[in-house]
Formats: C-alpha cells, sequence, structure tokens
C-alpha cells in the first residue's frame, strides 16, 4: 500500500472510529452518568463539553494539513540514512510502527515530567468525562509540538511517510478506543491489555489521582509500561473521579489559553508535573 493510499486511511480512521466506538460505548456504556449526549437526550454540561472536545478536534484538523502533513513529509525525505536495506515491505512497516510508538510513549511521559510540556498536555487531561471525543481533544500547541518533536526519529532512523501515515491511522484508532465509555467483559479487557492499550487500562491514566495520571503512558502498545515499570495497580471502577486533580474543565476559549496564563506553583496534591 502507497503513502497516498495509507494517508486516505488515516483520514478515514477518525469518522470510522467515531461511529464504530460512538455507538458502542451509547449501547453498552461502561458508566451511566456521563454528562454527554445518549440516546437523543441531552444535558447542558454534556452539550458544553462536547462543545468544546469537537472545537479542539477542529482546530487540529485544519493544523494537520498546514503544519503536521508538511513537517512529516519533509522529515521522510531527508533521513539521515541509518535505515538498512533490509527493512521494507511489512517487516520494515512493523518495526516503524513500533519504533513511532515507542517514541510516542516517551514523549507522553515527558509531557508529565516537564512542566512545560504539562501545560499544553493538561487540556487533555481536564476532561471530566471520558468518551470517543476525548480521545480527539488535545491543545493544538501539543498537536505542533509533537509533530514537529516526531521529526527527530523519522529523520534519524529514515522512516517513510508511508510508515507514519499507516501507525496514525492505527493510533486514532486506538486513542478512540481506549479513550471510549465502551463496556468490554473484563477478561477480555485484560486479555487485550496484555498487548495493546484498553479503556480498562487507560482510564486509569485519566484518574483524577496524581499517582494514576503519572502512570500508563502507553498509546497503541501497552507493552512499554511494563517494561519501563509506569504501570499502575489501580484498577478501573465506575466510581473513579475522572480529569485533573485538584482542578476543573474550562470552557474553550480559557483551555485555549491555559499554557499561557500565570500559574500558580504547584501543591502537594498536583501531578508530578505540577511541581
Amino acid at each position: 500500500m502507497d503513502a497516498t493510499a495509507l494517508l486516505s486511511l488515516k483520514v478515514a480512521a477518525v469518522p470510522a472510529s467515531f461511529v464504530a466506538f460512538g455507538l458502542w460505548e451509547r449501547l453498552r456504556p461502561y458508566r451511566d452518568d456521563r454528562l454527554t449526549v445518549r440516546l437523543g437526550r441531552a444535558t447542558r454540561a454534556g452539550l458544553d463539553r462536547l462543545g468544546r472536545n469537537l472545537g479542539l478536534f477542529g482546530l487540529n484538523a485544519l493544523l494537520s494539513p498546514a503544519l503536521v502533513l508538511p513537517v512529516t513529509a519533509w522529515a521522510a525525505t531527508r533521513g539521515v540514512g541509518l535505515r538498512p536495506a533490509v527493512l521494507t515491505g511489512w517487516t520494515g512497516l512493523l518495526l516503524d510502527v513500533l519504533l513511532l510508538d515507542l517514541w510516542l510513549y516517551a514523549w507522553h511521559r515527558a509531557s508529565h515530567v516537564w512542566r512545560p510540556l504539562w501545560r499544553f498536555h493538561e487540556v487533555h487531561h481536564l476532561d471530566e468525562t471520558l468518551d470517543a471525543t476525548t480521545g480527539v481533544r488535545f491543545h493544538p500547541g501539543e498537536v505542533a509540538l509533537s509533530a514537529l518533536a516526531r521529526t527527530v526519529p523519522i529523520l534519524a532512523l529514515g522512516i517513510p511517510f508511508a510508515s507514519v501515515a499507516a501507525y496514525e491511522a492505527l493510533l486514532l484508532a486506538a486513542v478512540t478506543f481506549h479513550h471510549s465509555d465502551a463496556r468490554l467483559p473484563p477478561a477480555v479487557d485484560r486479555r487485550l491489555a496484555r498487548v495493546i492499550v484498553t479503556p480498562g487500562l487507560h482510564w486509569v491514566h485519566h484518574h483524577a489521582r496524581r499517582a494514576d495520571t503519572d502512570s500508563n503512558y502507553g498509546s497503541v502498545f501497552s507493552f512499554w509500561d511494563r517494561l519501563f515499570r509506569s504501570r499502575s495497580p489501580t484498577a478501573r471502577s465506575p466510581a473513579m473521579r475522572l480529569g485533573v486533580e485538584g482542578r476543573r474543565d474550562r470552557p474553550l476559549t480559557r483551555l485555549l489559553l491555559r499554557p499561557f496564563a500565570p500559574q500558580p506553583r504547584a501543591n502537594a496534591t498536583a501531578p508530578s508535573a505540577r511541581r
């Protein structure tokens, strides 16, 4: 499959994932108290939240062709040549996907540890209800910084654009899945969690408790957290409070300005990045 076809697959992954997991979480929700639109009924808080999440998604959809795709394409055509000639076809694609996911694990972890990055990433974590739309709720500044940082492994390892597009399609489906409110049988969730990130794992990462927020950093594959000892022992529960410990969600305009606003020094209840 060439780069153009893979790019089309990436574009299609967003609506396909929204439809699949959006229907799943409404027909078989894990929690029944979500502030969102369900079965034709809406709450004002749920609509406001949906507006925030989809507003951020819309801004990032505009940013993608303006910055993310050009930067990625530029890096993919200027690799430094460290890529072995044998890494072609499906073998090369699989290794590229693993390397890109490992890089994202490291970037995600750094976004919790380094305060300037956390200011942008916190916008994602301030969502106090998880569903499929949380998977596309990111500050445009974080998306831009992530795209620029990703040029490092692309340039250093000579990762082709087709591999990046394939990984992006997989990632979009994965983040929609593991942020969703879809109910999985516990045994199935546990088995899947040995390899991929599931809602049971990722909801713990959104737990409004510092020790859990600073854990479970995987995006597609879950074994990075076991390998680097960042997996939380906490189990997901319907009563789990989501969001950022000691903070509440904000309107869209305030979310966009939040990374640039003066912030007080963190207290003992804040995640490590805010110390």
